[in-house]
């Protein structure tokens, strides 16, 4: 099966599944935000906890602090994220309570 043009500038899989939810092989369409993290949990099945770092600056002090947000993302078969990896993830539909954001590759 090929996988299908995402309309994102990414390399598609190379694995490919059988799954209605991957934007790759399936029908689930993606839009709005691109973010890139680091996974940091993927016990859930089909799912991955991603970590983005990033700074927040405060006036008072005239000064940056280090800041972290977790974002949970549905990790489809053909992609297959670990933990450690750095990815990229797009905006989707809500696929659950708390997924909105679907796995679209691996950086490193």
């Amino acid at each position: 099966m090929k996988a299908r043009n995402i309309g994102i500038d990414v390399k598609p899989p190379e694995k490919t599944c059988e799954d209605v939810n991957c934007p790759f092989h399936g029908t689930l369409g993606v839009r709005g935000n691109l973010i890139q993290g680091k996974v940091v949990s993927t016990r859930a099945q089909k799912t991955a906890v991603i970590e983005k770092n990033y700074q927040h600056y405060l006036p008072k002090y005239e000064r940056f602090e280090r800041r972290h947000s977790r974002i949970v993302a549905y990790n489809p078969e053909c992609v297959g994220a670990k933990e450690g990896n750095v990815v990229s993830i797009a905006e989707c539909r809500p696929l659950s309570k708390t997924k909105a954001f679907v796995v679209i590759e691996k950086v490193k």
